[in-house]
């Protein structure tokens, strides 16, 4: 097992889980719900199948672009994800 690895990862996904949309969803969810538990393990199951999709995407990529690449591209795309939620909220706010 590589500790340094699994260690690194689980800390950037713990602080970039930390106050996101997703935390916010499982604690509205579990406040109207007064079923914590059940939703719980509802979102821990969706992390860890979105996150299965995302090593097997990531691994599946790593045959054809470099990593450099690949994080170019992530970064490129949370930067559209961005500016698309802050123009559709400017025009929300405008109209």
């Amino acid at each position: 097992m590589d500790w340094k690895l699994f260690f690194m990862t689980f800390g950037a996904v713990f602080l970039a889980e930390i106050g996101d949309k997703t935390q916010l969803a499982t604690l509205a969810f579990a406040s109207d719900s007064r079923r914590p538990w059940v939703v719980f393990g509802a979102s821990a199951l969706a992390l860890v199948v979105a996150a299965g999709i995302g090593a097997a995407a990531g691994g599946f990529l790593s045959r054809w672009i470099s990593p450099a690449w690949t994080r170019r591209g992530a970064a490129l795309l949370f930067i559209a994800i961005g500016t698309w939620l802050l123009v559709a909220e400017w025009r929300k706010s405008a109209a």
